[in-house]
């Protein structure tokens, strides 16, 4: 019989923490010993408010009712994102979630209406999309079987949502099922002689948490695989060189929208969130190409309504952990490396990272083997999601900041320049392995930011031409209509799952 782990000490709440320990909790039953550990008086860095579809999973392994949630974190409805300004100067695009049009044989839908654009015999990409169309009417309803083989029954989505409130909510859920929440700062990190395993955290108090295994959800300073363990950063400055960003709520505005936003400055961008009782708001920018106090004046000059408390600024650096799991302790979150959130992607790299972990769980011996494994796959998600991400910035063509121009002639990884070149000859997307972002996703974003194209896949031409003219309009009238029937969002929100009122 292998020595099973019993104890599991996770160090910082937040977002991170709690959405750890409660997914450690339900899927463990009780058998373990699962002990939190968090400061009031530690902030957060919690700003992360928009997430990717895969959200919603988590959501219902731990048992988490969505009306209940949404109402709870003044929550609200996600079908995309809107980049405003990426490509050039006043174009803006939407990266959609689901499909975009349907299967007609061989290749992607996505080939077919190249062929047609090259024709002058196709609508805007965006027109074959359910989500794309309904964010642009501002619409929203969840997919229903009732509508058989529709776009209704396909509709893919996910949520805004008070990242404080979430962490609280999930706090809640965790310690129904047996999670310990023990208040305290940690003041010393007990290691074992033999091999350089914690052994233990100590408080202030003088109360001592010895553990087998060690979460790391302790944010940017990583406690214990930084700081204790001294694991290493890998720096993706040189790809990705914004360093700062500022974030203020403002007054909601009288369209609850059904998508994120971010729109391109001269140095970065400013995300747009809008929830419930208020919308989030925050400005990623270089340093090196704008000071704090211009880049404070850029995000306050562009809010929907009146600010509700002051910018706060948050620095950070752009990269990974070496490794995120070392010795017997995983970092999730923050502590394993950042990556900003022009694709929302932060609470979903949390979510892997637990996912990753219940999967390779170990036993009390830290096979090795194991350990590699789960960095090996860590490493891959974060560098796939680094590349769809340095896309945004490389794949512009604006000439009005020294910001964008270096964007648009820095060096990229390889593995991007191979995903760009093989889009330029005929339209082709790969997707390697599990990678986060899909076919439809690197599409969406090479197409929207003017990537140019030679060609596209040779199969397409075995359909004959007005059979799959015909087919696109089938598609374009068909998303038009379902659109059409859907609810407004905010009204949906106000029937369904609105939050109380102060």
């Amino acid at each position: 019989m292998q020595a099973a782990i019993k104890t599991i000490v996770i160090v910082g709440g937040g977002t991170a923490g709690w959405m750890t320990a409660s997914a450690l909790a339900t899927v463990m039953g009780g058998r373990y010993q699962i002990r939190l550990v968090e400061s009031d008086e530690i902030g957060i860095v919690g700003v992360g408010e928009a997430t990717i579809p895969m959200v919603k999973r988590f959501n219902q392994v731990v048992g988490i009712d969505e009306v209940e949630f949404l109402r709870a974190t003044y929550g609200t409805f996600k079908l995309g994102i809107e980049f405003v300004n990426w490509g050039r100067q006043g174009e803006r695009y939407m990266h959609g979630f689901g499909s975009i049009g349907q299967d007609l044989a061989t290749v992607r839908f996505d080939q077919y209406w190249q062929k047609m654009r090259r024709l002058g015999k196709a609508a805007p990409l965006e027109a074959y999309s359910i989500a794309r169309m309904a964010s642009k009417a501002n619409k929203f309803m969840p997919p229903t079987t009732e509508a058989g083989n529709s776009p209704l029954a396909e509709i893919t989505y996910a949520y805004h949502f008070d990242a404080s409130l979430y962490a609280r909510f999930l706090r809640g859920l965790a310690e129904q099922r047996g999670v310990q929440r023990i208040e305290g700062k940690i003041s010393q990190v007990r290691q074992r002689a033999s091999d350089g395993f914690i052994e233990a955290v100590v408080l202030e108090n003088g109360t001592e948490l010895a553990g087998e295994l060690f979460i790391d959800c302790s944010g940017f300073r990583g406690l214990l695989i930084e700081q204790t363990l001294q694991t290493g950063f890998e720096d993706w400055t040189h790809w990705l060189p914004c360093d700062r960003a500022l974030a203020v709520p403002c007054a909601s505005a009288p369209v609850l929208t059904p998508y994120t936003r971010s729109t391109a400055h001269r140095a970065g961008w400013q995300w747009r969130i809008p929830l419930q009782h208020r919308t989030g708001n925050g400005h990623v920018f270089c340093s090196q190409f704008i000071s704090e106090d211009e880049a404070a004046a850029t995000l306050l000059a562009n809010l929907d309504g009146e600010a509700l408390a002051d910018p706060r600024l948050i620095k950070f650096t752009t990269g990974r952990r070496k490794l995120g799991w070392n010795k017997n302790v995983v970092a999730v979150g923050l502590a394993s490396g950042f990556l900003e959130p022009l694709e929302s992607t932060s609470i979903h790299m949390i979510q892997s990272a637990i996912a990753r972990l219940i999967e390779l769980f170990p036993d009390s011996g830290f096979d090795p083997v194991v350990t590699a494994e789960y960095n090996r796959q860590s490493a891959f998600e974060y560098e796939r999601i680094r590349d769809f991400i340095i896309l945004h910035y490389h794949m512009n063509q604006r000439t009005d900041s020294e910001f964008w121009q270096a964007c648009a002639h820095m060096a990229i990884p390889d593995t991007l320049r191979q995903k760009i070149a093989l889009y330029r000859s005929s339209g082709r997307v790969v997707r390697i392995d599990n990678e986060l972002f899909s076919e439809v996703g690197w599409v969406q974003v090479l197409e929207g930011q003017n990537a140019p194209i030679d060609g596209y896949h040779p199969l397409v031409d075995v359909q004959d031409e007005r059979e799959i003219a015909d087919y696109l309009h089938s598609v374009q009238d068909v998303i038009a209509k379902c659109v059409n029937v859907m609810p407004e969002h905010g009204a949906f929100i106000a029937r369904h799952c609105a939050a109380p009122r102060a």
